[in-house]
């Protein structure tokens, strides 16, 4: 383990100095930065020019970017890949040069832009009512004579403005995606946050920073870095802003089958701009949490969150070559309870004094660093160079509030190191853009406390009914179960071409490779797990005879427990943007991806796993309704999906001359992929078996004594030594109790079909839409229970319909299948309102109210599935993970005395819960059954609701430039402080007021300060 380490300390070493060069070069000083005007990537301008021109010239006015179009004999032009920014047209003509008033492009955007150049030289009225003129060299055109063709999309845009005005509590710039229909911005008890859109699990979403995805190959929030983390995957201040697609995306983007975000990241200019600020709350600027009011006379538990952060760009050579840099830290002490469940409390009398010391209320840290540098360089008129490189690095403690004692936490290690090389070449009529990309990811729990880990559980009379009893858990002690260590590490390569020389058309085919190792180490059994029962009626707490011993056997050493796979991934489209008529516009588009993972498809099975399932030693599969054999791999059997094609059409049709109002919509299939995560299970089975022995007289209800057996044994103190544990092993037949795993040879990746349709209207600065879409997804991936009754029988003939896990095979445990079939259903009808802010209209408004319905073959979340036979027989119900209705807004508003007041506001009803109840069958006594119930809200009030505030006050310093000057602001998060319980009885759908666990934070207020230049 030392020698672990040191390697980890030098690689983490290497890392940082190699972070430190790339950052270096775009960020000579962390100084005091205005986020720098242009950006990069990812959006397009078309149009038509009336009258004699031969060329068409797109500005970049921050940059001197310029990009050059001509004109066709229809007077059509198209810049098919423009950096997001704000812009000027220069139009040659026979007669001179002529230019436009500026505009913004905003990140995905499509934007059309027709004009006239043979308009009249007094004023006339534009099409959205704006004043046009022309003079001799000059035309003057509103920016809103832009308008978007966003095609079958189903999203939003989050400016740069909302990311820095609006309320937020963690600096998170992914927080403001639920401005989105069906998408969900979700914060959890512990600070850690994700992504969900519609019914799907959060590993279906994806996000392309600069056009890269950050998808996590292995872990399951969808992103590296974001599972069970209070850390941010990408500093706030370099981001510029991003495009939410929650359904109906393009074919350029893959690996994803519900959310998709697009972000471009910020560029320095021909000025030199910087910025710095400080967050900060503790203790003293927040209410009480529910936990903290009870008893009468508690004090708030110390906490602090301390962020800080700043960035510079500038020009190194005027319009040629740019930098930029960010730096943004963060260092947070949370509170944590560790609480005896309010329905044992009764058995606080049987816990000792050295025991009870374990309750109470203790402090988690937690730390974090993102850096980031970008250089970019366009030597002519037709490249654009880019280099950028992202470093990421967290440590602290991993500590939820429940009955585990704070010594069982966890110490968390998340590195992350992103680097991006991009040349794009642009010709009259094609656009080239070629990229590199590396990445190398860690994610790395280790328990703090190394030793056996104890867990006591007692039974009590039911002091509502003396005739009954409750059992549970009433504390767990000593060593910590989060031991991983799991990443990917790799490259990338992709061009995307787009050849405009088709009137009418934009053609755009693409091509990505990407090699990259996946590796997981999985040791969550490797500190002991002793668990210990106590009678009821008894006077004192059971800790001397468990009843239970489990832990993890390592079979070739430490090292050999590590899974690797080198994958190899492959993705091809070709998208054509065709502008049918004036009015009508399609985007016909395929995908097919591929991918190979070597570590699943030459795995084979050991022959004494294959053995133990066949007919003469486990006659129960005769007669099941799978077939074990469709499971078992020869390493030759098994092959690579190739069937991912997936077409994506969408429409756009203008109702009238002005195209004020369009109707849209669109079809699209979406393949994700099946994460590493559930896969290296069955690699790793051999590697690190679990083990577990049950011991006799340990004083368990009689129903579960067990039977004396090579795992059914007495209890000998030794057994809690490591010599000990390795003699139980060393006297068990091979593989004796440990649990099989298989995967079906013929696996699928998961997709989802997603349909759209709805009307946009635009009036002046206001945007409008009403709309619906529908999302199916399949083929997610489930583990199921393999065991069978003699006969091939799941439920018994008679009697209670449980699950057959007392009839494994001989002599090993449990046989858990893996397989495609997870589905779920999302209709979702919504609308949204966009005011935008300009400064001769200086506030704006972002708001969306949607209606879902969803269902799903499983509670949501979970891919254990062991209650049924198959997941075919897993009945559809409400989906647990989506509200009915939801509602959010966002307002920002400009007022006198150099404020700026913003808002954000949500309401959902409550969640569906779900419950397994046993119902009358036909043909036997009792069948399981699954009942969705809508939660009945908290308490005094109905579903969750949060709204937050801030208010920041600008001081002009009037040196430097027109631009210098310091803010205070500060932010109030749960104005209300509306109590979002988490808790609810799964039968009845009312709160349980037992549980005062909550989403999200109470009331807190953030002071914060800055200033820029």
């Amino acid at each position: 383990m030392a020698n672990q380490a040191h390697t980890g300390t030098a690689r983490r070493a290497h890392r940082a100095l190699a972070a430190a060069l790339l950052v270096g070069t775009a960020f000579s000083a962390v100084a005091i930065a205005t986020p720098a005007a242009a950006q990069v990537n990812t959006a397009s301008l078309r149009g038509r020019v009336t009258g004699a021109a031969t060329q068409v010239t797109a500005v970049e006015v921050n940059t001197g970017f310029r990009r050059n179009a001509t004109v066709g004999s229809d007077g059509r032009y198209n810049f098919p890949s423009l950096a997001v920014g704000t812009y000027k047209l220069e139009v040659t003509t026979p007669t001179g040069t002529r230019s436009t008033d500026e505009f913004t492009l905003a990140v995905g955007q499509a934007a059309v832009f027709d004009f006239d150049l043979s308009a009249p030289t007094t004023p006339t009225t534009g099409a959205e009512g704006a004043a046009t003129t022309s003079s001799g060299d000059e035309i003057i055109v509103t920016g809103n004579r832009i308008q978007t063709m966003q095609a079958g999309e189903v999203g939003t845009t989050i400016s740069q403005r909302l990311i820095d005005q609006l309320p937020q509590n963690n600096r998170n710039f992914l927080a403001f995606a639920d401005l989105a229909p069906g998408v969900q911005f979700i914060t959890n008890g512990s600070d850690q946050s994700r992504l969900q859109g519609g019914a799907q699990n959060s590993n279906s979403v994806n996000i392309f920073i600069d056009g890269i995805g950050q998808k996590d190959y292995v872990l399951k929030n969808g992103i590296t870095g974001q599972d069970s983390t209070q850390g941010n995957p990408f500093p706030q201040l370099a981001v510029g802003e991003y495009r939410v697609i929650s359904s109906n995306y393009k074919a350029e983007f893959d690996q994803v089958s519900s959310v998709a975000i697009t972000a471009v990241t910020k560029s320095g200019t021909n000025e030199f701009h910087g910025e710095g600020f400080v967050d900060f709350t503790n203790q003293d600027l927040r209410d009480a949490r529910p936990i903290e009011l009870f008893p009468a006379g508690a004090k708030k538990i110390r906490s602090k969150d301390l962020q800080f952060g700043g960035a510079l760009g500038g020009p190194i050579i005027k319009d040629v070559l740019h930098f930029f840099g960010s730096y943004e830290g963060k260092r947070r002490i949370n509170p944590r309870d560790v609480t005896i469940p309010a329905t044992l409390s009764s058995a606080s009398s049987l816990i000792p004094s050295t025991l009870a010391a374990n309750y109470g209320t203790f402090n988690e840290t937690f730390n974090e660093n993102l850096y980031f540098g970008k250089l970019d360089f366009s030597p002519t008129s037709k490249d654009l160079i880019e280099l950028s490189a992202k470093y990421r690095d967290e440590d602290g403690e991993q500590f939820n509030s429940g009955l585990a004692a704070f010594e069982t936490r966890t110490s968390i290690r998340v590195e992350e190191l992103r680097g991006l090389a991009r040349w794009q070449h642009t010709e009259d009529a094609w656009v080239n853009d070629f990229k590199v990309a590396y990445e190398d990811v860690s994610w790395n729990p280790q328990p703090v406390t190394q030793g056996i880990r104890n867990v006591y559980r007692v039974r009590i009379t039911n002091p509502a009914n003396t005739a009954a009893f409750i059992d549970g858990t009433v504390l767990e002690t000593g060593g910590g179960t989060n031991f991983q260590d799991k990443g990917q590490k790799g490259w990338q390569i992709s061009n995307d071409f787009t050849y405009t020389g088709l009137s009418g058309h934009a053609i755009k085919v693409g091509a990505k490779a990407k090699w990259v190792t996946l590796n997981s180490l999985q040791l969550n059994g490797f500190n002991p797990v002793v668990r210990y029962f106590t009678p009821q009626g008894a006077t004192a707490l059971n800790t001397t005879v468990p009843y239970q011993l489990s832990f993890q056997a390592l079979a070739n050493g430490f090292t050999d427990a590590q899974i690797r796979s080198k994958n190899f991934q492959l993705g091809l489209y070709a998208q054509d943007d065709w502008d049918v008529t004036d009015r009508l516009t399609l985007n016909l588009g395929l995908r097919w991806d591929y991918e190979r993972t070597p570590a699943f498809l030459n795995y084979v099975t050991p022959a004494a796993q294959v053995a133990a399932v066949q007919p003469a030693n486990y006659p129960n599969l005769t007669g099941a309704n799978y077939n074990i054999n469709d499971y078992i791999s020869t390493g030759s059997n098994r092959k690579a999906f190739t069937g991912a094609f997936q077409p994506r059409i969408g429409f756009t049709y203008e109702l009238d001359d002005a195209g004020r109002f369009a109707i849209f919509g669109g079809y699209g299939r979406s393949y994700d992929r099946n994460q590493f995560d559930f896969i290296q299970q069955e690699l790793a089975q051999g590697q690190a078996a679990g083990r577990t022995f049950n011991f006799l007289n340990s004083g368990l209800p009689s129903g579960e004594q067990c039977t004396a057996s090579a795992t059914c044994i007495a209890f000998n103190s030794s057994y809690l030594t490591e010599a000990g544990r390795q003699s139980l092993i060393a006297g068990l037949p091979a593989g004796a109790g440990r649990e099989l795993r298989f995967i079906k040879n013929d696996l699928k990746m998961p997709y989802s079909d997603q349909f759209s349709l709805g009307l946009r209207g635009r009036f002046d600065l206001v945007e409008t839409e009403v709309g619906y879409s529908h999302v199916l997804s399949r083929d997610g991936f489930v583990y199921l229970l393999g065991n069978r009754r003699p006969g091939g029988l799941f439920f018994p003939a008679t009697g209670a319909p449980d699950s057959p896990f007392g009839n494994p095979p001989s002599p090993f445990g449990s046989i858990i299948v893996g397989d495609n079939g997870l589905a779920t259903n999302a209709d979702t009808a919504y609308v949204k309102l966009v005011k935008r802010y300009t400064r001769a209209s200086p506030w704006s408004i972002d708001a969306t109210y949607t209606y879902t319905e969803a269902t799903e073959n499983r509670q949501f979340g979970e891919v254990f599935s062991l209650d049924y036979s198959s997941i075919d027989e897993y009945p559809f119900r409400r989906s647990a993970g989506v509200r009915t209705h939801r509602f959010v807004m966002a307002g920002t508003v400009d007022l006198p005395w150099g404020l700026t007041l913003a808002s954000k506001f949500q309401i959902a009803s409550p969640a569906w819960l779900k419950s397994f109840v046993t119902v009358p069958g036909v043909g036997q006594p009792g069948t399981k059954d699954i009942v969705a119930i809508e939660g009945a809200g908290n308490g005094d009030r109905w579903g969750y609701r949060q709204m937050d505030l801030s208010l920041t006050k600008y001081v002009g310093l009037g040196f430097i430039n027109a631009d210098t000057r310091v803010w205070v602001r500060a932010d109030v998060i749960n104005l209300f402080n509306d109590r979002n319980y988490n808790g609810f009885n799964s039968v009845t759908g009312q709160r349980d007021f037992n549980n005062l666990s909550i989403d999200g934070p109470p009331r807190t207020v953030k002071v914060s300060t800055g200033f820029s230049f």
